[in-house]
Parts: structure tokens; sequence; C-alpha cells
């Protein structure tokens, strides 16, 4: 009994050639592992050919699942073109599972988020707030279809488009008498325990390079994984922070912290959106394309 190729197994196909893996496919497509099977042989059946080699856990493609590829995601982008020139980009359903670091939480992830539903109200959004190490990792393995975290990633697999730089100050209560008047060394500053991000980070790296080659006496610095713990230590006046300006503007007007200047300048925090390459999603270059026009606006915002 002849059959039709359908869409929806052509994506199945690469999502299986891509993971190596029919459980993953079925987590990443919000099914089930029989129904990837039932897919990928009924794709089997009508091209009349084996797309994959299944050894115990191992899954690799056969030949002529290697030839398919190209053809596959050809396919899908033709099809991602007709819906661009037959449907407004309200009309667009599906489902996008964003990775979303802190740091992006506290500063413009609430633009974000509210203008991606009004450009794409039919789109569902599944939003995971992480750590960027695990954000890294997620993204690699492609258990999240976009990361907004402070990248970039490095992965050959894995592209980066850069949206924001954020500038990173040292904060501290007034409760800590440090001098405002001029700026401090880091030999002055260290005095005090100094609050920063977690040891995996580049900011933790530059710091402590510094550090040893600027202070006299052993420094007291304390990682923290979270922008959010930072900033409340540092308001309950536990040591001087590094935090970015957007972020505690508000605690800077009102005087609950000080901007403490520092002959070392931090380097800034780069805000980074990136994505799989592989397998072909049609919405990539429609939500890379609304990010950076929303990065734009916010940095607009920034410099008032």
């Amino acid at each position: 009994m002849h059959r039709n190729i359908n869409l929806t197994q052509v994506q199945t196909f690469l999502w299986v050639a891509t993971l190596r893996s029919f459980r993953r496919t079925a987590e990443k497509m919000n099914t089930t592992q029989p129904a990837i099977s039932s897919r990928i042989a009924r794709l089997e059946e009508t091209l009349g050919v084996r797309l994959f080699e299944r050894d115990n856990n191992f899954i690799r493609l056969t030949q002529k699942g290697v030839e398919l590829l190209p053809y596959a995601e050809k396919l899908l982008r033709t099809s991602s073109l007709l819906v661009d020139q037959i449907c407004h980009d309200e009309e667009r359903q599906g489902m996008l599972r964003l990775g979303i670091s802190e740091m992006v939480v506290h500063t413009c992830l609430p633009e974000f988020v509210g203008s991606l539903g009004e450009k794409f109200p039919s789109l569902e959004l599944d939003i995971v707030v992480d750590t960027t190490v695990n954000l890294h990792r997620e993204i690699s393995e492609k258990t999240i279809d976009f990361a907004f975290m402070m990248g970039p990633v490095v992965d050959f697999q894995i592209e980066n488009v850069e949206l924001l730089q954020f500038e990173m100050i040292w904060a501290a209560a007034p409760s800590l008498h440090l001098s405002t008047d001029r700026p401090l060394s880091l030999d002055e500053l260290s005095v005090r325990p100094l609050l920063t991000f977690a040891q995996n980070t580049r900011l933790y790296g530059e710091l402590t390079r510094q550090l040893r080659k600027a202070t006299e006496r052993p420094p007291h610095v304390f990682p923290v994984n979270s922008a959010a713990a930072i900033r409340r230590l540092a308001l309950d006046g536990i040591g001087v922070a590094t935090l970015p300006r957007q972020m505690i503007r508000s605690d800077l007007e009102t005087g609950a912290l000080q901007e403490i200047k520092c002959s070392w300048r931090l380097p800034g925090m780069r805000f980074t959106a990136a994505y799989p390459t592989d397998p072909y999603n049609p919405m990539t270059e429609k939500i890379i394309a609304h990010s950076i026009e929303v990065a734009r606006r916010y940095q607009q915002q920034m410099k008032r």
C-alpha cells in the first residue's frame, strides 16, 4: 500500500539522525518512543530503504540515510518558505524550549518574552532558567532549542549571536564606608570580602588573576552562582560585589548600594543567543531576528 511522506516523518528523521536516540527524540518532540519508531518505520517502508542501523542502544545512519539528509533539510526549508509566504507571524504555531541564564532574568527577559508573545502569540514557550554552565551543556546536547546566556558556546555545531554586553561595576552598601571620591586599588578593595560570580566564569578567572598580581595580602573571594544572591549579600553589607549596572540601577538610585570606582576595570559580560545548527529549525531565523531587535531597543534604553 502506497503511503505519502509527511513533514512530521521528515522532521522525526532529522532529530533521530542528530540525537542518535529514539528516546531523546521522543522527549524532544513531546511524544512517545513507540510513536517515533513508528514514524521512522513508515518512512523506511515508503522509501523502500533502511535509514538507520540499530545495534542495542546504538543508532547510526545507513548510507541511504546519509544520502537522505540534505533532501530532508531542503524539504523542511521549502515548507518553511511556503509558510512565510502564506502565514503571518502571529499564526505560527509550535513549541520552543528556551534556556535562560539568571542574569538575563534580572535584566531584559521581561521585555524579550513579552514582545515574543506579542509577535508569535500561537508559539508555546517552555522556559528553563539555569546556570550558564548547565545551559552550555543542554544546548550542546540539544535538549533546548535556544539559550540566552553569557556566552559564547564553544562548539562547532552551535551558532552564537552576540546581542548585548553588560557593563559590570563594583558595588557595596554604604555601611562598609568605602571611599567613593577616588578610584580604589584592588589591594584596597580586597580589605573587604569580594563577592563575584562562580569559579567557572570568565569574570571570576580574570578577577583572581588580577588579584594575584595586585594584592599584598590573600584576598577573600566569595564565588556565588546566583546574581540575585550576590546582590542580596551586597545589600546586607557582607562584601563588595561585581554586578551589572543595569541590574542594580534602582539600588544605586536609592542609595541602597554605592558604585565603588576601582583602578582595574571589570570586563563586561556578553549576552549571547546560542542555538544548534542541526537539525534545521524553521523558527531559528525568526527568533534570532526578533532577539536582535529587542537587544537593540534594550541597549538604547540602557544609554538613557
